[in-house]
């Protein structure tokens, strides 16, 4: 499948260039960018840009995806009261094939949105790669040792099964929930998993203070410390959140090239504290952004996590804010082949329209983005060389409605169940 973008303004992110030319897709991806690409026609399909944008897909760098059925619930709830009083004990009536179906509807919102690709957290992962790989979705998946349950040799499988696929859309990687939720077992167990397959480890890390507090009472360190004692970052990863972080710790994520994962909205939401992001990166450290579960959004939009990233932190430029949220969150999920618009990486696309901005000029076209940056500026996602949604309509294997209406069901039955 050979399909040309003609006459686009092209932001490939590898700086802070706009260059005007076509950008030419071969199967899954990139081949050529450009002003000559009539030599390699003839092509399946000719998208007129009309000067609009091409840029790499936003990134989704921290997600439970399958959470929309927690949307429009309560609100000035503190994140261990909200957890424990309302999430858990709904979550706790998910079955596997929930996160199939509810999955499905966040995507949706992330192609819709311009968004090519997450990281998602959350139960039954290989229902989540059987709903991405089904849906067209790039998915970084997290297992979860669950002693006597979920074993150790299960996870190795599923590792190897998703990582030595090539031109995979699903990879795998392990964590767990955060340190407060991890007990003795659960803590030899990932250690022993990631120490046999030689993976990154990712969990949520310092998101409130009661969370730094209480662990500090048990162990005598902070969250990030400890983890780190326990040599659960032995080969890399990084934290979800990251807020109160010790100079210490932050030393330790320089040290380690430990990627910090930061979700502005939903850290509001919960009044869990705004994340120093600009230290972070004067320290060298990867940061990225995520949405977190819809739940503590209410959002999906990577635009607003930019829009809430760069008014928290207005030393930052909006060119590293926006590398947050493609460049930086693609690398943070080792997504090496998908970060920049650049011949032979991944063909993550979007078409970002430009007709309400009047300069030409990069920067203001990339201040535009990420200050006013708004989803319905979003024409066109690619995902893997394939549009899966352009001007309003879907290009999916199945219907909308029918996503929609098995995510209500669902909602429904646990909400009786309770």
């Amino acid at each position: 499948m050979k399909v040309l973008f003609k006459n686009a303004r092209i932001l490939t992110m590898l700086d802070q260039n706009i260059i005007e030319g076509d950008l030419l897709v071969i199967d899954t991806r990139i081949a050529y960018i450009g002003k000559d690409s009539s030599v390699f026609a003839p092509f399946d399909r000719i998208v007129e840009c009309n000067g609009n944008l091409l840029m790499p897909g936003l990134k989704n760098a921290h997600a439970h995806s399958a959470m929309v059925f927690l949307k429009n619930k309560p609100t000035n709830v503190n994140l261990q009261d909200w957890l424990f009083k309302y999430v858990f004990p709904r979550e706790a009536k998910l079955i596997p094939t929930d996160i199939y179906h509810l999955n499905k509807v966040a995507y949706l919102e992330y192609v819709r949105l311009g968004i090519t690709a997450c990281f998602d957290h959350y139960f039954f992962p290989l229902e989540g790669a059987k709903a991405a790989e089904e849906f067209g979705m790039r998915t970084l998946l997290l297992g979860t040792p669950d002693p006597g349950k979920v074993l150790i040799e299960n996870l190795v499988r599923n590792y190897h099964y998703f990582n030595d696929k090539k031109d995979g859309l699903v990879t795998y990687t392990v964590g767990f929930h955060a340190e407060y939720t991890a007990d003795v077992a659960l803590l030899e167990d990932t250690k022993k998993t990631i120490s046999k397959i030689k993976c990154p480890f990712y969990t949520h890390i310092s998101e409130t203070k009661k969370e730094v507090e209480e662990c500090f009472e048990r162990h005598q360190m902070t969250p990030l410390k400890f983890l780190y004692e326990e040599g659960l970052f032995q080969n890399g990863g990084g934290g979800f959140h990251c807020i109160h972080l010790t100079d210490e710790e932050v030393q330790i994520c320089k040290d380690n090239h430990l990627n910090i994962i930061s979700c502005p909205g939903s850290n509001l939401y919960l009044g869990s504290g705004v994340a120093p992001l600009a230290k972070y990166l004067a320290n060298g450290i990867n940061v990225s952004l995520g949405t977190d579960g819809p739940a503590s959004n209410e959002s999906l939009s990577m635009f607003r996590e930019m829009q809430l990233a760069a008014s928290e932190n207005q030393t930052i430029p909006a060119f590293e804010i926006l590398k947050m949220a493609t460049v930086n969150a693609a690398h943070a999920m080792n997504m090496l082949n998908a970060d920049v618009l650049a011949v032979g990486k991944y063909a993550d696309i979007i078409l970002y329209d430009l007709s309400h901005i009047n300069s030409k000029e990069s920067n203001d076209i990339i201040n535009s983005i990420v200050y006013k940056g708004n989803d319905n500026n979003v024409k066109l996602t690619m995902i893997n060389g394939k549009i899966l949604y352009e001007n309003g309509r879907y290009y999916l294997n199945e219907s909308v409605d029918k996503i929609n209406e098995m995510a209500e069901e669902i909602s429904r039955r646990i909400e009786n169940e309770l």
